[in-house]
């Protein structure tokens, strides 16, 4: 078949306890676009095959590939498509296929003019697959002349961002999984991690900025190996102490999740988070690559955005899905109680800055 591009419409430390932590056919579907007649059912997948059929197909359609996401409730993969061609390829390959008006490189160019324009303190942005666009979230402590700047870009991008308010504030979650403490600050251990058969443990690097040597129950238990923070935001801790480190997430109810291993995200996905403030909670990964202003020039960028609820307290803390680790508690908006917004560390980025596995 003839290649065919869709005419664009342009307009806008111990035993239990470690811590805070598709294919058949296809149905298609639109956003912002016109649409095509269904075809065959698609089959159910389970999040781990969805993942990897989204990696198959993202490299199969290059610059025709315009996103995934996970529908959980229907167990299905979708994928944003820009033409009927390329979504041939995922009907072929058995995926749920959606032809969208946007690009992800008109993504990437909408994140790059709101880096450039309008970087505030207190504003967050991810690409939402879901919608096709970028989303844009002020928090509270924006001003009046700042919002109006920010709607002033944001609308001058048209279909491709939209802006949302949260009445809450976007900051680190200074303080708790299984607490680690240090001076007078407390963050929470993420994941336990080897390298060279060592030792070690992944948590917040905006909490290892500020403290070097970690200690839990009372004990000095490791210290900082590497710190990265902001534009990341992971710390690497070597452990000092002869104390258990098993690969497992506390669930605060007597028992824990074994950790066989690390996955990307995938918008969609289920989670779980635990931490020593607020314990364990769940929810759904709502977007990836967010970049976050937590102010004084504090900017984290290639974030997970999810709808999990944390507080101060849960910094550092683990998210996985599963037996797989996601990613690392950094900050966020809201409470456990009203509800908020959470934004999580990559645990593979970390992993693979570190020179570290799972273990």
């Amino acid at each position: 078949m003839k290649h065919r591009r869709i005419p664009r419409r342009r307009a806008v430390v111990t035993g239990a306890g470690i811590a805070a932590l598709v294919a058949a056919g296809v149905t298609f579907q639109t956003a912002n676009a016109s649409e095509t007649a269904p075809t065959a059912e698609p089959k159910a997948l389970s999040i781990t095959a969805a993942g990897k059929l989204a990696s198959t197909l993202g490299a199969d359609l290059g610059t025709d590939a315009a996103g995934t996401y996970y529908d959980a409730k229907s167990r299905l993969l979708v994928v944003n498509v820009l033409d009927e061609a390329a979504a041939e390829t995922v009907e072929a390959a058995g995926a749920k296929a959606r032809i969208v008006e946007n690009s992800l490189a008109e993504l990437k160019s909408t994140r790059t003019t709101l880096k450039e324009d309008a970087t505030i303190p207190g504003t967050s942005w991810a690409t939402d697959p879901t919608t096709n666009k970028v989303v844009v979230t002020a928090d509270r402590t924006v001003s009046k002349a700042e919002l109006a700047r920010l709607t002033k870009v944001v609308d001058g991008l048209g279909a491709k961002a939209e802006l949302k308010r949260t009445k809450g504030e976007f900051k680190p979650f200074v303080a708790g999984g299984d607490a680690i403490t240090g001076g007078s600050g407390r963050c929470s251990l993420g994941f336990n991690v080897v390298k060279g058969g060592e030792p070690f443990f992944l948590t917040a690097g905006h909490c290892t900025e500020g403290i070097s040597e970690w200690s839990a129950d009372g004990q000095v238990i490791g210290e900082n190996e590497v710190s990265s923070f902001p534009d990341d935001d992971y710390g690497l801790v070597k452990y000092t102490a002869d104390v258990d480190h098993p690969s497992e997430v506390n669930l605060y109810n007597g028992s824990a999740q074994a950790i066989s291993g690390a996955a990307e995200a995938t918008v969609g996905m289920e989670v779980t988070r635990s931490g020593s403030t607020t314990q364990v909670h769940s929810g759904t990964v709502t977007g990836l690559d967010a970049t976050v202003n937590y102010g004084s020039g504090d900017i984290v960028n290639g974030l997970i955005q999810t709808d999990v609820c944390a507080e101060p307290g849960d910094s550092g803390g683990s998210l996985f899905s599963g037996d797989k680790a996601i990613g690392l508690t950094s900050g966020g908006s809201g409470d456990c109680t009203s509800g908020g917004e959470t934004f999580f560390q990559p645990v593979t980025e970390a992993l693979s800055a570190t020179g570290t596995q799972i273990g």
